[in-house]
């Protein structure tokens, strides 16, 4: 196998299974922090030797029988001689590794005997994100450690969702690590009034794992199913773990509303389709009724729906409507007038005056925007300039729109938003 293609299968591995590699290796050592150290070095050292040697068979359990080797060295080399290193140390000395240093018969199936318990799988995802969540990280140190650890996405990923340097989402995520080590932060699900104070910041998580994975903000792809499909599957157990939260069941009626469209967002290319060119018969018919039954489940609360459902809500009157010109735009308009004050955010405001654009003409939509640009929001995103640049088409000034389409050009990081951008420049002339 050449060098490349073994890289290759180690991205691919990494990120589909890097959360679970992480959450098994902080059950079986009781520390987070040193769990995604352990994978790191599993992985750095799977970048070296799957090129040379070859990709194993259950590459997954090779990750996992390095990981637990690593931590046995780390013990010894911290020199801590306490129950936990002696079990650890018991653990691998069944095999025949810990006193000769050879490996076990199996060693795939040494680490699945030991770390890769099925029953288990999903309560370590849910508690590595409750750990990452922790109260005494800050709101997006807690966001940055969960992206990286459980999502397996990039530093610079992670900086272009929180729109900073990469330089600060990598100082946040080392600065979340060395806090949970430093105030030594169980690995496990919490409960009661704990588990209630960690599930807003466990919910925006998989809120951004999901949007990361639905527009990827750089690359090739526009969609990144990987990441859309780990959000979703989270949101599924989260919602089966706490059944009463209604706002559980208003992401996860959002990520199934939003899935819905995928099959028409791409061509056969993988360049976009916009909203108005899909395809609607191609939308997934199942994703739009699990998502309206969740939907319908937050609304039975009788709380009001919360953040995450009234973009569901929105989500839904995309989802009812046969065409762009029977979407009920007014209703939509209004849902984003009551998300704006109950969330406040320019990227609501922005698809506030996108929606207002399509109810009431592009000259009733330019305001909004024009009050976004004058306060300097969203800087460095393509998506205000953009829309700008739609809507000054749209009204037949062509010179401005060309110039508000060439900034979001030059901002946008993913290819085939690129491709978009340049398609609409060209329709100018």
């Amino acid at each position: 196998m050449s060098g490349h293609a073994g890289r290759e299968a180690v991205a691919a591995v990494w990120r589909i299974e890097s959360a679970r590699i992480v959450g098994a290796l902080a059950r079986y050592t009781g520390d987070f922090a040193l769990a995604e150290d352990l994978a790191q070095e599993a992985l750095a050292e799977a970048l070296v030797t799957w090129p040379r040697d070859g990709v194993p068979r259950n590459r997954t359990g090779w990750l996992l029988t390095v990981g637990r080797r690593r931590a046995i060295d780390a013990y010894r080399r911290r020199s801590v001689r306490d129950d936990r290193y002696a079990a650890l140390a018991r653990g691998l000395g069944e095999g025949g590794a810990a006193s000769s240093g050879s490996p076990p018969a199996d060693p795939v199936r040494e680490a699945e005997d030991v770390l890769w318990d099925p029953d288990r799988i999903d309560d370590d995802m849910l508690a590595l994100m409750f750990v990452s969540c922790h109260p005494v990280l800050s709101r997006e140190a807690r966001v940055a450690l969960t992206l990286r650890v459980v999502g397996g996405l990039t530093s610079d990923e992670i900086a272009k969702a929180f729109l900073v340097p990469t330089a600060t989402a990598q100082a946040r995520i080392t600065r979340a690590k060395k806090t949970l080590e430093a105030v030594r932060v169980p690995f496990e699900v919490p409960v009661g009034r704990d588990r209630s104070a960690r599930l807003g910041s466990v919910l925006s998580a998989i809120y951004l794992i999901f949007t990361e994975g639905s527009s990827a903000s750089s690359g090739h792809d526009l969609i990144r199913f990987d990441l859309a499909t780990e959000a979703q599957r989270l949101a599924r157990v989260l919602a089966r773990l706490v059944p009463d939260e209604p706002e559980v069941h208003g992401l996860l009626a959002l990520l199934e509303l939003t899935a819905a469209r995928f099959p028409a967002r791409t061509g056969p290319d993988g360049e976009p389709v916009l909203l108005e060119d899909q395809d609607r018969s191609r939308w997934d018919r199942s994703a739009i009724r699990r998502g309206r039954a969740a939907l319908a489940r937050a609304e039975k609360a009788g709380r009001g729906l919360g953040a995450y459902g009234l973009q569901a809500a929105i989500a839904e009157c995309h989802a009812v409507a046969p065409a762009v010109e029977a979407t009920d735009w007014e209703r939509i308009v209004l849902i984003y007038e009551a998300l704006g004050r109950l969330a406040p955010s320019p990227v609501v405001d922005l698809n506030r005056a996108v929606a207002v654009s399509m109810a009431r003409g592009p000259a009733a939509a330019l305001p909004i925007v024009d009050e976004l640009v004058a306060g300097d929001a969203l800087p460095g995103s393509h998506l205000l300039p953009g829309v700008r640049g739609e809507l000054l088409t749209r009204l037949g000034r062509t010179g401005e729109a060309r110039t508000e389409l060439e900034r979001a050009l030059e901002a946008a990081g993913n290819e085939r938003e690129r491709t978009v951008l340049r398609r609409k420049l060209d329709a100018l002339g």
